[in-house]
């Protein structure tokens, strides 16, 4: 990942001021949980993993909507999403380490250099403002978990959906969204809203492939299915869900070290996500 000086000295100086007002020091609690690609202990902790910071890559927890997938403890109920082993730790916890680092590196945000992954049971989202979720085209939230969601973002908490593809994977997302926010529907965002300037211009965006996409020469996972950044705004106009649809950003920070996954993808991917976070720290 190339370190560009012109924005990692002077990007993000005013999120770096904000941050130590605006957010508490994040807690140091920690488990690592075995996921889809990858076993517990196959990507090895940092040595500083316990340190505590000011900003940590949040990762959201979810059972499935009938018909997801756990791929290893069988379908449809077969495991127990919260012990992971199930689609929400697709890419984890190789993309939230690697942008993580790409996050301590680019901006002078005090980063924790492991992720959190977040059960809306627990109710400790209310400790992590950034929140991710890959392939939220298989989710399906309880009734609690959607008010736990709601409570979130009304309070100020920001989330971004991402990597999930076709229409019938929009349907699913949206049937969850439409609970947590029933009066709200996406849009697209357009080149000069805030969020692509904040630390970045991100005006000219394209398709971000996924490792496997890339490895077959194209960008899309299916047929007619072109990029689309959306957003999902509060009563007051804040952006509080980005939607990177038809997209795969967590793959461009997964693969990010990979000689032959594009670096074109992965600059963009890591751009992305850096000004989401710059956006959600002073909005």
């Amino acid at each position: 990942m190339p370190f560009h000086a012109k924005y990692g000295l002077a990007a993000c100086v005013a999120v770096s001021a904000l941050a130590g007002t605006l957010l508490a020091f994040q807690l140091p609690s920690f488990r690592e949980y075995p996921g889809v690609e990858y076993r517990v202990g196959d990507i090895g902790l940092p040595p500083d993993y316990r340190e505590q910071t000011e900003w940590t890559f949040a990762r959201l927890m979810y059972p499935l909507a009938p018909g997801g997938r756990y791929v290893r403890g069988g379908r449809n109920g077969n495991g127990i999403w919260y012990e992971g082993n199930s689609i929400w730790t697709q890419d984890y916890p190789r993309a939230d380490r690697h942008f993580a680092e790409a996050v301590r590196r680019l901006t002078r945000i005090h980063t924790r250099s492991v992720e959190q992954p977040i059960n809306l049971d627990d109710e400790a989202v209310y400790d992590w403002p950034w929140l991710y979720a890959v392939q939220p085209g298989h989710w399906q939230l309880t009734d609690s978990q959607v008010k736990t969601m709601r409570e979130y973002l009304l309070r100020g908490g920001f989330f971004m959906a991402d990597d999930f593809w076709g229409a019938n994977e929009w349907e699913i997302f949206m049937e969850t969204m439409r609970k947590i926010l029933p009066v709200s529907e996406p849009a697209d965002l357009s080149n000069d809203d805030p969020i692509f300037h904040v630390v970045y211009d991100l005006a000219e965006r394209y398709q971000v492939g996924s490792e496997g996409s890339a490895q077959r020469g194209v960008s899309f996972k299916c047929t007619n299915c072109p990029d689309r950044w959306m957003g999902i705004r509060d009563d007051k106009g804040r952006l509080v869900v980005a939607i990177t649809f038809e997209s795969d950003i967590g793959d461009s920070w997964e693969w990010a070290d990979a000689p032959y996954y594009p670096e074109v993808y992965s600059r963009l991917g890591i751009r992305i996500g850096v000004n989401y976070i710059a956006y959600a720290m002073t909005h």
